[in-house]
């Protein structure tokens, strides 16, 4: 175990990868892509070290950084925000050189979360695994990574999402002005086009662009079109100089994603208006960051859309999902598609044509 930007963390390394996860919350950063003369460092890590955060904050707050799993997703009666997975102590279970694997007996849903990482020789991806047993009832849950983009130039880097049937800006004020804070976005706007989104100014906003909007922190989430013979996962993606980054997941595990476009919108503490170009790209059954009483309460059912997931005491769940990067040519742009390319490669295709083949077990997301 190292200490890594003030927390004691577990790292696991392989030619491709190097990553490490925080004892105390599992929150997965740093990690580097090594991708032959680029290193690539994608997440974020916040801009204060556990100890420099007030004591009372819950520890999501303290660590916060790179990738972790919320259970429950958002607030609950009782517990802390994110759930004991985004806050609490994990235990080793077994480490390997290139596999990681921690347990969670969370004491504010009962549910017994193991969590796997996995490196394989020759991937540029990380294989994330979290299997949730002895759960019941109706719960949202997702997994959040966060990445740091606040060294680029504004609006240089490129997001992208696979096809989605349903969008919309965040139904309420997501920043509280009380608190100090601000949002640019027009609470509850459709949103159709992501080049195309209302703001409260009566301008509109490309979300495909970022960083931006310096000063606001707002939050979207789009409904993924479900999964095809053609098209077996959902994913997204973001264009850096020289490569890029993408997520793969099963739209029917995570059904929706959550852009939280966190560049400096929050003044009070540990933000302090510091917290900028960062975006989470969050992957969610949940309705938007709301508590999960309200996910309960299904807001979405005439859209056909759910917003938590039933769980059994007897049951397994296993919700993978993989996290990767992969070097590009210049001018590649936005990611257009992410394909199967066979069993154990995929297909990224840029706006102007180019596209790259990555290996990638894809197959690691199916049930």
């Amino acid at each position: 175990m190292e200490t890594i930007h003030g927390a004691p963390s577990y790292v696991l390394k392989s030619n491709e990868i190097t990553c490490a996860v925080t004892q105390t919350a599992g929150h997965m950063a740093p990690v580097t892509f090594h991708l032959g003369t680029i290193e690539a460092r994608p997440y974020s890590l916040s801009p204060w070290l556990p100890m420099q955060a007030d004591a009372g904050l819950p520890n999501l707050l303290r660590y916060l950084r790179g990738d972790f799993l919320c259970l429950p997703f958002g607030g609950q009666p009782s517990g802390p925000p994110h759930g004991d997975p985004a806050n609490a102590l994990w235990e080793l279970k077994t480490q390997s050189a290139r596999q990681l694997c921690l347990t969670q007996k969370a004491s504010d849903t009962g549910a017994l979360v193991t969590k796997t990482l996995s490196l394989i020789d020759g991937h540029h991806a990380i294989y994330s695994e979290h299997l949730i047993e002895h759960l019941t009832g109706r719960w949202n849950y997702g997994n959040h990574p966060v990445l740091d983009l606040s060294s680029l130039p504004e609006g240089e880097a490129r997001i992208a999402t696979s096809a989605f049937k349903w969008g919309s800006v965040y139904p309420g004020e997501f920043s509280n002005a009380a608190k100090g804070e601000a949002g640019a976005l027009l609470p509850k706007a459709e949103i159709k086009n992501l080049t195309n989104v209302p703001r409260k100014d009566g301008t509109r906003a490309d979300l495909t662009r970022y960083p931006a909007r310096k000063g606001f922190d707002d939050l979207i989430m789009l409904v993924n079109e479900p999964a095809t013979a053609a098209q077996p996962f959902a994913w997204t993606a973001v264009t850096f100089p020289g490569y890029v980054w993408f997520s793969l997941k099963n739209a029917a595990d995570f059904p929706a994603t959550l852009f939280w476009i966190s560049n400096g919108g929050r003044s009070g503490h540990p933000w302090e208006g510091r917290h900028l170009g960062r975006l989470g790209l969050e992957e969610v059954c949940s309705h938007f960051s709301d508590s999960v009483d309200v996910c309960r309460e299904d807001r979405l059912q005439a859209q056909g859309i759910h917003t938590t997931r039933l769980f059994s005491a007897g049951e397994k769940v296993r919700l993978p999902i993989i996290q990767a990067a992969t070097v590009v040519p210049p001018g590649f742009g936005q990611v257009q598609a992410i394909i199967p390319a066979g069993s154990d490669f995929v297909k990224i295709v840029g706006e102007n044509g180019v596209s790259v083949t990555v290996t990638i077990n894809w197959q690691f997301l199916k049930s």
